[in-house]
């Protein structure tokens, strides 16, 4: 329920009562500041509150964006201010100095009861957000004739126009902004005007991936076409469920959650759907399909770590920065250096229409030189950027990615240890020691026999290495480095070892446990970018940390036969997969229900 609060004296012909109530809003006039003040105290603590003046003239969708979006504590457009239960103390404060001010302190265009709030808010301190209106109109108008330009302002303006040209991220893939955005978005519209949710949209899209990966499945011609097509319509469905919440301003935190876990969840399970087609037809390619996950996700930590490592970096400038901002000043070259990075709508096509046009073989072989390029291309650029660049990190920035790197207890123990030593070593130590740790127990898993106890032993070596990588603190040029070297040796032990024990259903068993690791990494991500912090320390213990895993495995591949070392993965895999859903579902729900504040990621695309 929200309440606003009406002052000032309505102006007839004034449509701004009938707005406020389209959006939801119990609508309470004021006679004045005073008045304001008594019935602002009678609202509920629980509601979200506005102040508007009654004098207000401008488009729904300004009223909409300034008073409803869910993200923001504190929000202002000329002549209205809203404030959320959490902010309603700061907004109680701004009225009462106002109220007692008898005509107000504020300095403002229009005495308007609204403005000077804000204006007072501004005083305190307040983070007051104030949404970007662009052509949109929101004025109180000082005179008639002023009043009158306004609302010819207002009708010369296509409000539904914008609102659907907002919908649609700003920023985004050629293939999503040209090819699926231009009708998605009335597909958005679409589902606002019937009461449809992005949360029942997100799901519709995993349940049509999912139908995608069983056609996949089938091994059949036809199966593979219709797997093809519907992945592209899971894929429209994507896009559709940001445009609604966009469209209708409905922003959450668990929405965010779904939205980004479900878009792993839905390309992963479709690279199992190609396999088990393969297999039907006689083409292994498990290791294949293991291996692409293990490619995709590591790029995704590369992006996540660069991105909190710098996150609130000072003098965060440098000469690669600056060339590719002058690049992106060149039309061309924007959409040609966002589809070498083979976003998620250009990677979903390639492999859909591979899907239907070609075998799972030569899909999995496409996507990987395409996802191998794309990684060398980012990764290089922000290695550049990173040693050219003069910043100071922060004691946040390393704190994420130490919660990235997912020490378990015995890399912690070590660390411990090697906390004094550590400080004298050389900056580059932390992502060196990652690199040549985790390069040493995969390459031993592969060039040596299964069965043999020299993967074991250099996974000893890795903990020891991971342990020096992040016995300080990651404030390093390159540290960012450290939690995707630690992700790339860990899939890659089990992906080696699953290879080399030869029997069959190891790649599969290996391809669950994976999953299930690579998703507790994932929810560490939306953790840290929710403001929520890292999975709770007993879960990442519990789990054993990234170097007690792979110790785990290569002892497991020691110890047992190649057919009990699959039954062992397996296991493995659902223990982990049980652990940290459970935790991660009782999270997410639990942070959604005390009304944890709604985030929506606008950044790079996936």
């Amino acid at each position: 329920m929200s309440t606003a609060i009406l002052t000032g004296q309505p102006v007839p012909g004034s449509s701004v009562e009938g707005e406020l109530r389209s959006l939801g809003f119990d609508v309470r006039l004021a006679s004045g500041a005073a008045d304001a003040e008594t019935l602002l105290a009678r609202v509920p603590g629980g509601e979200r509150v506005a102040v508007v003046d009654a004098r207000f003239v401008g488009h729904l969708h300004a009223l909409r964006l300034g008073l409803t979006d869910p993200r923001f504590p504190l929000a202002a457009i000329p002549g209205a201010v809203t404030a959320q239960p959490d902010a309603r103390q700061a907004l109680t404060r701004a009225m009462a100095r106002e109220s007692s001010a008898g005509g107000g302190t504020a300095v403002v265009a229009v005495d308007s009861l609204a403005d000077r709030i804000v204006t007072a808010l501004d005083a305190d301190g307040a983070d007051v957000h104030r949404p970007e209106l662009g052509s949109l109109v929101a004025v109180v108008p000082a005179d008639p004739q002023a009043r009158n330009e306004a609302r010819q302002a207002v009708a010369s303006v296509d409000d539904e126009a914008v609102r659907l040209k907002s919908a649609v991220k700003a920023r985004d893939g050629f293939v999503t902004t040209f090819l699926i955005s231009p009708y998605s978005r009335y597909i958005a519209r679409w589902c606002a005007r019937r009461g449809l949710t992005p949360n029942q949209v997100t799901t519709a899209s995993l349940l049509t991936a999912l139908i995608a990966a069983a056609c996949a499945a089938t091994g059949t011609r036809g199966g593979f076409v219709a797997a093809g097509v519907l992945l592209i319509a899971s894929f429209v469905l994507d896009c559709t469920d940001g445009q609604l919440a966009r469209y209708s301003l409905q922003y959450s935190t668990l929405g965010a959650w779904l939205d980004a876990t479900f878009d792993r969840a839905k390309e992963y399970a479709y690279y199992a759907g190609l396999a088990l087609g393969a297999a039907r037809g006689g083409d292994d390619v498990w290791a294949l399909a293991l291996g692409a996950m293990v490619l995709q996700t590591c790029r995704h930590v590369v992006d996540f770590s660069f991105n909190e490592a710098n996150h609130d970096a000072t003098a965060n400038t440098s000469p690669t920065a600056a060339l590719s901002d002058k690049l992106d000043s060149v039309g061309w070259t924007v959409w040609v250096r966002r589809m070498i990075v083979l976003p998620i709508g250009e990677r979903w096509a390639m492999i859909a229409v591979l899907t239907a046009a070609t075998t799972p073989r030569i899909t999995f072989y496409a996507l990987l030189i395409g996802c191998a390029f794309a990684a060398t291309y980012t990764t290089a650029g922000r290695v550049l950027r990173s040693l050219t660049r003069r910043a100071t990190r922060t004691d946040r920035a390393a704190k994420a990615l130490a919660d990235l790197a997912d020490s378990g207890p015995l890399a912690e123990a070590v660390a411990a240890g090697l906390r004094k030593p550590a400080r004298r070593l050389p900056g580059f130590t932390a992502p060196a020691v990652a690199l040549l740790g985790g390069a040493a127990v995969v390459a031993t898993a592969a060039f040596t026999g299964f069965g043999g106890p020299w993967p074991a032993v250099a996974a000893i070596v890795y903990v020891l290495t991971s342990a020096l990588a992040v016995a300080r603190p990651l404030k390093g040029a390159l540290d960012w480095l450290v939690p995707p070297f630690l992700r790339a040796a860990e899939y890659g032990t089990v992906l080696v070892l699953a290879a080399k024990a030869d029997v069959n259903g190891a790649l599969p068993a290996a391809f669950g446990l994976v999953a299930a690791v690579a998703y507790h990494h994932y929810d560490t991500v939306y953790r840290i970018r929710g403001n929520a912090g890292a999975p709770p320390h007993w879960l990442v213990r519990a789990i054993g940390g990234h170097e007690g895993r792979t110790l785990l495995v290569t002892v497991l591949a020691v110890l047992l036969t190649a057919s009990a070392f699959k039954v062992a993965l397996t296991v493995l895999a659902v223990a982990v997969a049980l652990v940290v859903l459970v935790e991660s579902i009782r999270f997410w729900v639990a942070a959604h229900k005390v009304g944890a504040p709604a985030v929506h990621d606008e950044g790079e695309p996936a």
